[in-house]
């Protein structure tokens, strides 16, 4: 019997993504593990894929390259051996992946993991086994993305910015602090230009009563313009939102402009905050905020 192995890595987020001296993306924990299992076993890696930010709950199979790519070498009967650090790297959708790991095991392919051995399909008992595994990983899956969004949804209500890109009024800029995989962290600042435009847009629909269209139209005729350098436009509600809801900028900077997305690499470089940070605010504490500023959304 030939022992010609295929190893899968897959985390499902950029933050689990360690990256090597060339700043090329490095699973090492889950490679270190197949790598010291095949030995033991005295199997031979012959091929590797990693997926890098990759969900295996969101994501279904059919969309998932490295995957496919391995699915084509077993049906050129090129390994022997699909070898995962746990199953659940081979995706988390409870009517998919079960399947999946079936597909290859009827196609000849015996599937390890590193921490739970080998799937086996010999009777019903396997299949159910197979499946309830695969089941509660899509449950943890859910469970885990209900406490992220609670968790932010936290953040964002105490006053503290969630990540990701700047919002519109604000820019990166270096902190000298660095996370535990020495990626330099980013602080927000206040850019004035944008900053200006938020205040603006900020007393005409709070304390002026324009809508939507008459405040774009005030901006382009006083020559303002989006981060892109394009005019300012109305979108119909569902679209693209620009600058909502108004009270984010009391010091909490909860919107995003359209035109306001950074490039990947400012995204990865950016954390949440440390504790006890929260942007400056765009507009004073001191101004009132009328109902209807907080019951609406003003899109551009």
């Amino acid at each position: 019997m030939e022992n010609r192995v295929d190893c899968l890595y897959r985390v499902s987020t950029d933050k689990q993504v360690n990256y090597n001296d060339k700043s090329q993306a490095n699973l090492l924990m889950q490679r270190k593990a197949c790598h010291r299992f095949a030995e033991e076993k005295g199997w031979t890696i012959v091929h590797e894929e990693q997926e890098d930010g990759v969900s295996g709950h969101k994501v279904r199979a059919e969309n998932r390259d490295k995957l496919q790519l391995i699915k084509e070498r077993a049906q050129q009967g090129k390994l022997d051996i699909l070898l995962v650090f746990m199953f659940d790297r081979i995706g988390r959708i409870a009517d998919e992946t079960p399947f999946v790991v079936e597909w290859f095991v009827k196609n000849g392919i015996r599937v390890w993991s590193t921490q739970e051995g080998e799937q086996h399909f010999d009777n019903h008992t396997d299949k159910l086994i197979n499946y309830i595994r695969f089941w509660q990983a899509d449950g943890e899956s859910e469970k885990t993305s209900i406490r992220t969004k609670t968790a932010l949804g936290q953040l964002v209500e105490d006053g503290f910015f969630k990540g990701g890109n700047a919002p519109y009024g604000y820019d990166f800029v270096k902190s000298g602090r660095f996370n535990k995989r020495k990626h330099e962290l980013y602080d927000l600042v206040v850019n004035e230009a944008e900053a200006t435009v938020v205040r603006i847009v900020f007393e005409k629909y709070v304390h002026e009563g324009f809508g939507a269209q008459r405040i774009a139209s005030y901006l382009n005729n006083l020559g303002y313009r989006a981060r892109t350098g394009k005019m300012w436009i109305t979108r119909r509600s569902g679209g693209s939102s620009a600058i909502s809801p108004i009270p984010g900028y009391f010091g909490a900077a909860k919107a995003v402009h359209p035109s306001s997305r950074s490039s990947k690499s400012s995204r990865r470089s950016y954390s949440r905050p440390p504790k006890g940070y929260a942007p400056p605010a765009l507009i004073p504490q001191s101004r009132s905020v009328p109902s209807r500023a907080t019951s609406q959304e003003t899109r551009f």
